[in-house]
C-alpha cells in the first residue's frame, strides 16, 4: 500500500479532490472525521475535554459545544497543551486503526486540512496539495457556504502559507477554475501517477532514472529537502545523516535531474526504504518506485 497525504487551504476544494480519488477506489481516510469522532458523546476523549475544561463545554444534549470549547481552550498556550493532549493521542490511534484496516494494495487518501501545519509531509509517500489563491478561496468561503467574512480571513490568515504547502507538495492541483477541471487534474493523478506508484512500491520496482544533462534547476534544492526529510522519517534512529549530494545538490551546475540522498546508516534499513518508496536496485543502492520523482538513495556505513 502507499499513503497519500492530501492537504490545501480552507475553501481550496480538497473535498473535490478527495471525492474523485475515492470514487476511484482510494481508501479514505478524513482527519476531520476522526476528530469528532473521537469527541462524541460517550467517548473517552470527551470525557477527558468535560474534566479538563468543565461541564460549560457541553451544549443542553450533552454533545461538545465546539465555540465553548474554543473559548476555554485556546486563551493561552498551556491550554492549548492541555488539549492537543487529549485529542492528538487519540486521533493518531484512531487514524493507525483505520490504516491498519486497510487492503494491502490500497491508495491510502489520508485527508489532512492541517498537515503542513502539523509537520507531517515526510511520512507520506506523497503529497498531494489543492492550490486556489487567497482571494478566490475567500470568495468561495463567504459565497458558497456563507461565511462570516471575518471568520473566513482569519481562518485563511491562521493557516499555513502558499509558500509553506509548496515546500511540502509532490503534487500541485490548482484549483482556480470549475470543480470538473479539478476533478480531471486528480484523475490523471491517479491514473499517471498514484496507481504506477503503488504498482512500483508493491513490486519493490524502482524507475529507470534519466541521464539526459540538463540546466540547473532550482526546483532541485526544494524537492533534495523534501526526499531528505522523507528519507529520515523512513530510516530514523538507524542513520546517523541524510543529505542531499552530488550534481542536483550544486547550485548552478548542469546535470541529469536526479535527487542523489547519502544515508549514514548504523542499522538495517532496506527493507524500510523499499516499503517507502525506495526499492533495492543493487547493494547499498535504492532508486525511487516513483514515476515522477527520480531519486536516489545511496547507504554509506
Amino acid at each position: 500500500m502507499i499513503r497519500v497525504g492530501l492537504t490545501g487551504g480552507i475553501g481550496a476544494g480538497k473535498s473535490t479532490v478527495a471525492k474523485t480519488l475515492i470514487d476511484q477506489g482510494a481508501y479514505h481516510v478524513d482527519a476531520d472525521r476522526i476528530a469528532r469522532e473521537v469527541v462524541e458523546p460517550g467517548t473517552p476523549g470527551l470525557a477527558q475535554l468535560v474534566e479538563a475544561f468543565g461541564p460549560e463545554i457541553l451544549d443542553a444534549d450533552g454533545a461538545l459545544n465546539r465555540p465553548a470549547l474554543a473559548a476555554r481552550a485556546f486563551v493561552d498556550d498551556e491550554s492549548r497543551k492541555t488539549l492537543n493532549g487529549i485529542t492528538h493521542p487519540l486521533i493518531g490511534a484512531r487514524t493507525q486503526e483505520l490504516t491498519d484496516a486497510a487492503p494491502d494494495d490500497a491508495v491510502i487518501l489520508h485527508d489532512v486540512p492541517l498537515l503542513v501545519e502539523g509537520h507531517m509531509a515526510p511520512f507520506y509517500h506523497v503529497v498531494a496539495v489543492v492550490h486556489a489563491d487567497a482571494d478566490l478561496r475567500f470568495e468561495r468561503l463567504t459565497t458558497l457556504r456563507g461565511m462570516d467574512a471575518d471568520d473566513a480571513r482569519a481562518r485563511i490568515a491562521a493557516q499555513a502559507t502558499d509558500d509553506q504547502r509548496r515546500a511540502v507538495a509532490d503534487i500541485w492541483l490548482d484549483n482556480s477554475g470549475t470543480p470538473d477541471a479539478l476533478a480531471a487534474q486528480a484523475l490523471d493523478v491517479w491514473t499517471n501517477r498514484l496507481i504506477p506508484l503503488r504498482d512500483n512500491v508493491s513490486a519493490r520496482r524502482a524507475v529507470e532514472l534519466p541521464t539526459d544533462v540538463q540546466d540547473y534547476d532550482p526546483e532541485w534544492a526544494a524537492l533534495g529537502a523534501r526526499l531528505v526529510n522523507r528519507v529520515w522519517a523512513l530510516v530514523g534512529a538507524n542513520a546517523t545523516a541524510v543529505a542531499h549530494v552530488g550534481a542536483t545538490a550544486t547550485p548552478g551546475t548542469a546535470a541529469a535531474p536526479v535527487i542523489d540522498i547519502e544515508v549514514t546508516a548504523t542499522g538495517d534499513v532496506a527493507d524500510a526504504l523499499a516499503a517507502g518508496g525506495f526499492p533495492q536496485t543493487a547493494p547499498g543502492i535504492h532508486v525511487s518506485a516513483d514515476p515522477a520523482r527520480f531519486a536516489r538513495v545511496t547507504i554509506r556505513v
